[in-house]
């Protein structure tokens, strides 16, 4: 009997040690941009990994004396994450759960700021014949039959959000062995997908700053409208405190004529090709 409640206050001590590293680093920064003046958190994904906020932190930084700390989250978690106020403004691409947001009334000033579109890309033998594919549903629908390995984020972020909105229009569900979860990045996954020759839907950003490195993979359907990937920001409402004012001016400024020149150029002299499309390019497709 001591034994046992030895144990189960080990298993307590344990399990509270796990809940408070996890609170702990709800919000955490990834990385900062700027060392004066005020400190605000934005949570993002793919424009985070890829350079892009750090370019926009710095040009806003500039003007407003001001610190930004990135917190690295997909759209689903960026989101819980600003309801929860642990973060003061979110970059996201999950046009569903930002309405909602808006409407509950935890997040305001939903601003469209640009584009980039998805990528459904596999090994170059195509064994599911996908390039024929007339549609992402059809294209899906292949893979399955085929039971050729795809790789999924798994993990509630707007890719996973996309990719399971498209299985449910295919009328096929995702399961068994070829169904790969990583509950990983959107770089990291790519990588995985690379070295299993498997399918995997990528955002254009990320296949441009990856591709070189990805010598099993191609791009082998694309241009679907479905796939055009609108992104948005998001802060918290008013009258949550300095940090929350700036991340409203941040907003403004990320649809401002600077903010839209960075993000619709950026990557073109790393890659030779722009990352993203500016918001006038994205307002077709966006909903």
């Amino acid at each position: 009997m001591k034994l046992l409640k030895t144990c189960n206050r080990l298993f307590l001590s344990i399990f509270l040690v796990i809940v408070l590293a996890g609170v702990c680093n709800a919000g955490a920064c990834k990385a900062s941009y700027g060392n004066s003046g005020l400190t605000f958190k934005l949570a993002t994904g793919s424009p985070g990994e890829l350079g892009l906020l750090e370019e926009l932190a710095n040009a806003f930084n500039a003007e407003h004396n001001t610190n930004m700390c990135w917190v690295k989250a997909g759209s689903g978690k960026s989101l819980k994450l600003l309801n929860s106020k642990s973060v003061d403004l979110v970059m996201v691409h999950a046009p569903a759960a930002e309405k909602k947001a808006v409407t509950d009334g935890w997040a305001i000033k939903r601003t469209l700021i640009g584009s980039n579109e998805f990528y459904i890309v596999g090994p170059k033998n195509d064994p599911a014949g996908i390039a024929k594919a007339k549609s992402a549903a059809d294209a899906y629908a292949r893979i399955a039959t085929a039971g050729s390995n795809f790789l999924s984020r798994g993990d509630n972020s707007g890719t996973n959000k996309k990719e399971l909105a498209i299985w449910k229009k295919s009328g096929v569900t995702p399961e068994g062995g070829w169904y790969i979860l990583t509950k990983d990045f959107m770089m990291a996954t790519l990588k995985k997908a690379n070295q299993v020759n498997g399918y995997f839907m990528t955002d254009s950003s990320t296949w441009v700053a990856g591709k070189k490195g990805l010598g099993n993979l191609k791009v082998l359907f694309k241009g679907d409208p479905v796939l055009i990937n609108t992104y948005h920001g998001l802060c918290q409402p008013d009258g949550n405190g300095k940090a929350q004012e700036v991340a409203s001016e941040f907003i403004d400024f990320l649809s401002s004529k600077q903010g839209q020149a960075i993000i619709g150029s950026y990557g073109k002299s790393l890659y030779g090709e722009a990352m993203y499309n500016d918001a006038e390019y994205a307002k077709r497709y966006d909903h």
